[in-house]
């Protein structure tokens, strides 16, 4: 079982619950961040284990060797989990600005990783389903349900020369076939496990003091419930699916250690949802968001006709994860969200 592990972006949303989980188990964690002020956040969210926690400052993944000197560790690393990875639209400039980060980055670690940290075993990258999922064709009859099998068809042209959107979905597809192709070719002394999620939904480990500093995902589920209206129309995303960022740190911690999934690639994801379920909860038990999440049509579904969906039959059965109940991701999402509006109002 590996015991100490290297983390990156361990103060961001999905990374400080992978720290929390990988903490709670007993391991050690050195955590590479950008700047020793992250640093310090990390260790104030976690101040009662922070004896068992490393910082190290790599203020540039795009830096050829950038994280040799946090790899060479005593004692040495047996484990690495790759979570840091920008995701932010309204860049201005070339798509590279998109597709180098994550190109890039991913390779650094893992050049280094090879070069650097001899006894490590295994490394989790966290991909993404956008590596996956087709969103060309979001629907079709009989429904196309995703798999592991699946890459999304960007070409390196499109995502260079396309949208936003394109340039996003480019940068994750070729950041990971970038890692495969590694593996492959220099057969290095770990092997890799990829965990492809969709839209990651639930309350934050780390401290944040502004509903502006939500993760991608959480803010949009905030702007299209809480910050709408009753008349509000339900909105609609191109992501049909999801997971709890809890359920996705279990993954990663049992990626780490299972042995079957070495060099296995993962659609990570719970089920479909749609913000018609959301707000027929969110208005069921919380009255006081009645002004505030869109009426719709209860009941209904918010998809449309043949929406996909993600197999996720090889996580339940290889990892052995089971999902957290949907309204119950949504309940405590909505809770996090209304103390940071509470605590917002005091400042």
């Amino acid at each position: 079982m590996s015991r100490r592990i290297f983390l990156t972006g361990g103060n961001g949303f999905v990374g400080s619950h992978t720290l929390a989980q990988l903490l709670e188990k007993g391991y050690s964690v050195c955590c590479a961040v950008r700047t020793q002020a992250k640093g310090d956040k990390i260790l104030a969210d976690f101040t009662e284990q922070k004896s068992r926690i490393d910082i190290a400052i790599v203020p540039d993944i795009v830096t050829p060797d950038t994280y040799d000197s946090a790899l060479k560790s005593q004692p040495p690393f047996d484990g690495v989990i790759h979570v840091a990875s920008p995701f932010t639209y309204g860049i201005e400039g070339s798509n590279l600005q998109f597709l180098e980060p994550a190109i890039k980055g991913t390779l650094n670690l893992l050049k280094s990783v090879k070069e650097n940290a001899p006894n490590v075993k295994r490394v989790v990258l966290i991909g993404s389903s956008a590596s996956v999922v087709d969103y060309e064709n979001l629907t079709s009859d009989p429904p196309k349900f995703f798999t592991e099998k699946d890459w999304n068809p960007v070409t390196w042209e499109e995502a260079l020369e396309g949208d936003q959107s394109k340039a996003y979905r480019g940068s994750k597809k070729f950041a990971e076939l970038e890692a495969w192709d590694f593996i492959k070719k220099e057969k290095p002394h770990f092997d890799l496990v990829v965990l492809c999620p969709p839209a990651i939904f639930g309350p934050s480990r780390h401290s944040i003091s502004s509903i502006k500093e939500l993760n991608e995902s959480n803010s949009r589920l905030w702007k299209f419930t809480f910050g709408a209206t009753k008349d509000s129309p339900v909105a609609y995303m191109p992501v049909h699916t999801y997971i709890d960022v809890r359920d996705l740190a279990t993954a990663q911690v049992q990626a780490l250690n299972i042995p079957e999934a070495g060099n296995e690639r993962f659609a990570i994801s719970t089920r479909q949802f749609d913000f018609q379920k959301i707000s027929d909860i969110l208005r069921s038990h919380f009255p006081e968001l009645s002004e505030r999440v869109p009426l719709g049509k209860p009941g209904t579904s918010s998809l449309p006709p043949g929406a996909y969906n993600v197999d996720n039959s090889k996580v339940k059965n290889l990892l052995g994860i089971e999902f957290r109940p949907f309204e119950e991701t949504i309940l405590d999402t909505a809770r996090f969200f209304l103390e940071i509006e509470r605590n917002e109002q005091k400042a």
